[in-house]
């Protein structure tokens, strides 16, 4: 089962004015995601620069929905109930070999 992940900051200027706490955060956020990707788990991650508004995305491999959630749930920005998400489910129409 594939996934899109949308990672949802708490304000829409969130990636311009981190605290450096929250910056912190981000960091963890991003070896996260990195591991997960070096796993083989995500598929790709990154920040998506909407002019409404940047939030975070991936597209996640896994073999159930609870499982996405709780991958979801241990990212640390939302571990710590600074950032919030949303999981859609979705289907892989091509993927390029690398």
């Amino acid at each position: 089962m594939h996934y899109f992940f949308r990672l949802i900051a708490p304000r829409t200027t969130y990636h311009l004015d981190m605290s450096d706490a929250e910056r912190a955060l981000m960091t963890q956020h991003i070896d996260y995601w990195k591991a997960l990707t070096d796993a083989g788990t995500s598929l790709l991650f990154g920040p998506v620069f909407d002019p409404k508004g940047a939030f975070g995305m991936a597209v996640i491999e896994v073999s159930s929905e609870d499982e996405a959630h709780d991958l979801s749930q241990k990212d640390p920005v939302i571990a710590a109930g600074v950032c919030t998400y949303e999981l859609i489910p979705m289907r892989i129409g091509a993927i390029r070999k690398a």
